[in-house]
């Protein structure tokens, strides 16, 4: 028994996670871009994340977009602004498959994050069992949900800090975390180094090994796919293959490159 969560699922399977970044906050762009590759002869979406620290997303956006991205299969894991209590709580009242907090410095974070995503007594997570199985379908509000909750939902920290390089063999030890995923824009410039330089891949693959020796999944943020497929070549279990914007804007400019006739540039792209 348990709540049925694409993203645990596919990684359970040994498979690579599949996700994308929405920034939007639009339920129907999420469903399209999900549908899209169901029906598609590629491995479909297992999550998406629910950017609400960069993008346009405030947490009144929440509640339709866990509704529509768990409906489409896809598990919603929402990143909150920051690692506050409160932020996390709503979050996942609001039907997250799991939560992503930027910034994780040091193993206090870790713990302090954990404690907030658990109920008691393993955390102190607050009671509102209403609100959040409307994403979990089949799943209605009380045991169904409460049973399971502290052991299925994800729990995902980003290292992109100098302190978090530095701690980040420490805070994948860390128990009840679930994935260490990696910013490669905000970790280059906190560390002083050259984003895709020597060091910055260095400090990527750190990162990477400090995950796999503490038995956790290791995920990073991607710009395109070619990006996402070296990644998981290296041995990362999650990768983001885009961001709506970034797809979005990419579409229509080769339609309109086509359209006059000119080859389309494909560079990639220097962020979001």
């Amino acid at each position: 028994m348990g709540l049925n969560l694409a993203l645990r699922t596919s990684l359970a399977r040994s498979s690579k996670a599949y996700g994308f970044w929405l920034t939007v906050p639009s339920a129907p762009v999420a469903r399209t871009i999900l549908r899209a590759a169901a029906a598609s002869p590629v491995e479909a979406f297992s999550w998406v994340l629910v950017d609400a620290e960069h993008g346009l997303i405030t947490d009144r956006d929440y509640y339709d977009l866990t509704t529509a991205i768990a409906a489409e299969g896809a598990s919603p894991i929402i990143r909150v602004p920051w690692q506050e209590e409160w932020m996390i709580k709503r979050a996942l009242d609001s039907g997250a498959h799991g939560i992503l907090t930027p910034m994780c410095h040091s193993v206090e974070d870790a713990r302090r994050i954990v404690r907030y995503c658990k109920y008691p007594p393993t955390g102190c997570r607050g009671y509102g069992p209403l609100y959040a199985p409307h994403a979990f379908p089949g799943v209605q509000p009380g045991p169904q949900y409460d049973n399971y909750a502290d052991a299925n939902l994800m729990v995902m920290v980003q290292i992109e800090s100098k302190s978090g390089l530095e701690s980040v063999e420490e805070i994948a030890k860390v128990e009840g975390l679930d994935v260490l995923l990696i910013g490669p824009f905000d970790l280059a410039k906190q560390i002083g180094v050259v984003h895709g330089g020597p060091e910055h891949k260095a400090a990527i693959q750190r990162i990477l090994q400090a995950a796999k020796a503490a038995g956790k999944k290791a995920a990073i943020f991607c710009t395109d796919g070619a990006q996402a497929r070296a990644y998981t070549e290296q041995g990362f279990d999650m990768v983001s293959v885009t961001t709506d914007q970034g797809a979005l804007g990419a579409a229509m400019a080769q339609s309109l490159s086509a359209a006059q006739g000119r080859g389309a540039d494909n560079q990639p792209r220097g962020g979001y």
